[in-house]
């Protein structure tokens, strides 16, 4: 049995989920859990043990001096609180850690418990994997649930995915048989530049969260970053005439594949998030804090360049195979970063 002692009664709780690895290509996904932390200064309240779910040859504890006295930090999962006010406050149960080693049915089944425990309402996943997407166009980002009736009342896919899982698949699975409405969110990041951090991603993946659970997620500056990383890649890809000349090629099978709905449901889904911003005021730092997974690419194409540090020079394209994490197995077909695909991972 959980006991939970100082955890305040919560106001309609999300749990919201991430774990370095493989499903966290690009830091994407760690990142934005990592971001909603750092905003709402959430308070740890547990950790689960390490020694019970990590290796520690495969994920080793760090040693740290703390006023000269060595201290050991354990690779681990550990669970937060964000207190959200406003006019329609809601709290967020933040899970924040790495892809276990070993046992994960125990892992996702003490998850569950706390989830219960603080009457989570709903539980959110990240995820991010590597696909053939250009860095030039919005990040899709996918939405999808093993609950038919969730994927109709939330406008969600129904997972069609059959092959290699990671962590997150599982846990998903172990809330739906748990009866615990479970969604998973995954941002595609483009194959050729997989190195973190990809702010970029991290945004989408922020935007689509923000929409989903309708709470309105201070960006900080996210926005920026995500611009000068573009600006960097842009920089970079150019150098190399064949890089550029495939990227040219996906923005062609990019721009062919959603030309019907950039004339529809995304210019909808667009115009109904900047009237949302617009009479709530907006987040701090006013209209620049927020740009959309869906927005104006060209803005990203106008903005000056930025003095942070630009990113690793972009991966040659080859045939190897393509990964969530980047370790060579095979997770989803190449156009698994679509968000119009059914079969996104899990």
């Amino acid at each position: 049995m959980i006991e939970l002692e100082g955890v305040p009664e919560l106001v309609d709780p999300v749990m919201v989920a991430a774990f370095e690895g493989w499903n966290d290509a690009g830091d994407a996904a760690s990142a934005a859990v990592a971001h909603l932390d750092k905003e709402w200064k959430g308070e740890v309240f547990a950790a689960l043990d390490a020694e019970d779910y990590y290796d520690f040859q495969v994920n080793r504890p760090t040693v740290w001096l703390d006023g000269g006295v060595r201290k050991i930090t354990w690779p681990t999962t550990r669970l937060s609180v964000v207190r959200v006010g406003g006019d329609k406050p809601r709290d967020l149960v933040l899970v924040r850690g790495i892809e276990p080693s070993m046992r994960w049915r125990s892992f996702c089944n003490e998850l569950l418990g706390f989830a219960h425990e603080l009457g989570v309402e709903l539980v959110v996943i990240l995820g991010a994997l590597l696909g053939d997407t250009p860095h030039t166009r919005p990040v899709p980002v996918s939405g999808v649930t093993s609950d038919a009736d969730l994927a109709r009342t939330m406008d969600l896919e129904e997972t069609k995915y059959e092959g290699p899982t990671g962590i997150v698949g599982i846990l998903q699975e172990a809330c739906t048989h748990a009866g615990v409405p479970a969604v998973s969110l995954w941002a595609a990041v483009p194959h050729y530049v997989s190195q973190p951090p990809n702010p970029k991603a991290t945004l989408a993946l922020l935007n689509r969260l923000e929409d989903l659970i309708d709470l309105r997620i201070p960006l900080g500056e996210l926005a920026e970053d995500s611009r000068a990383w573009q600006l960097g890649v842009d920089q970079l890809a150019a150098e190399d005439s064949e890089v550029a000349e495939y990227v040219q090629s996906l923005e062609e099978a990019r721009d062919t594949a959603e030309l019907p709905e950039a004339s529809g449901e995304a210019i909808a889904r667009e115009f109904e998030r900047y009237l949302r911003r617009r009479d709530g005021g907006g987040p701090p730092g006013g209209p620049a804090g927020h740009a959309t997974e869906g927005g104006d690419t060209a803005s990203y194409l106008r903005d000056t360049p930025s003095e942070r540090t630009r990113p690793p020079r972009p991966q040659r394209p080859d045939a190897g195979t393509e990964t969530p994490g980047g370790t060579g197995d095979t997770d989803t077909p190449s156009d698994a970063g679509d968000d119009s695909s059914e079969d996104s991972p899990e």
